[in-house]
């Protein structure tokens, strides 16, 4: 057993749990999509309120394998688990969006759609998980790492819409480390990271670097001057996300 890896998992344990008290709420919501971050969040929060924690399954035209892994997971951590299916709510709200945009133009634009599919799922997701969580009187977990803070690699107001952020500081070989750590299935570890937002979608493809990359550049090593350039290009990209809305100076 690592016990600084261990130190590490037992402080962040006690930070939730301070977190809850500190909120005046009763437990913690994740939503759990059958990869390593979401995992890893699940088995610690499950450890901080072993009788006040849920995770929410939430398939939304997603490949089954990703629901699959997510049960596997809440089994092994034994956390208690919501299955929520949102292909149809998905469907039919895109369909009525479009069929109201009054520039049809904009319509035809297959980059822009795929992007608008892909975040209206995210943000259903974390519409859904908030309304699970008020009715609990829950905070929401969110599960992003420090290397997809860094990039900007979460949809704004989607699975970047939460209260508490456990995992924030660890880089993702970090996040690998832990779930092996805490027992996470083998199987969600040998997975491909992905967000599930289109069909053979992957993180590192559609970032145009490694995560590998991302971590060496925020411990400060050398990498290819091409992967330095699109790390700072997403990071500059990305920054409204890391923001609060902005507002004009005070006149």
């Amino acid at each position: 057993m690592d016990t600084n890896i261990q130190q590490k998992i037992d402080r962040t344990i006690e930070w939730l749990r301070d977190k809850v008290r500190e909120s005046r709420s009763t437990g913690l919501a994740v939503g759990l999509s059958g990869g390593i971050d979401s995992a890893v969040v699940a088995f610690l929060i499950k450890k901080a309120f072993p009788d006040n924690s849920v995770a929410v399954i939430m398939p939304c035209k997603s490949d089954p394998r990703d629901e699959q892994e997510a049960i596997k997971t809440a089994e092994a951590c034994g956390i208690e688990y919501i299955r929520m299916e949102l292909s149809h709510t998905h469907e039919i709200l895109l369909k009525d969006i479009m069929e109201n945009i009054k520039n049809k133009d904009a319509l035809k634009n297959q980059q822009a759609l795929r992007i608008a599919d892909a975040n209206l799922r995210a943000r259903l997701r974390m519409s859904t998980l908030y309304c699970i969580a008020n009715f609990l009187n829950y905070l929401v977990v969110g599960t992003d790492n420090a290397s997809e803070l860094y990039t900007g690699y979460f949809t704004k107001y989607g699975d970047g819409g939460v209260d508490i952020l456990p995992i924030a500081n660890l880089k993702k070989r970090e996040v690998y480390e832990w779930g092996r750590h805490l027992g996470v299935p083998q199987s969600v570890l040998d997975r491909l990271p992905s967000a599930g937002l289109w069909e053979g979608q992957t993180d590192e493809a559609e970032m145009g670097t490694t995560y590998d990359m991302i971590d060496d550049f925020l411990e400060g090593k050398e990498i290819p001057q091409k992967d330095r350039e699109i790390i700072e290009r997403l990071h500059q990209k990305s920054e409204h996300k890391r923001r609060m809305p902005a507002k004009p100076p005070i006149f």
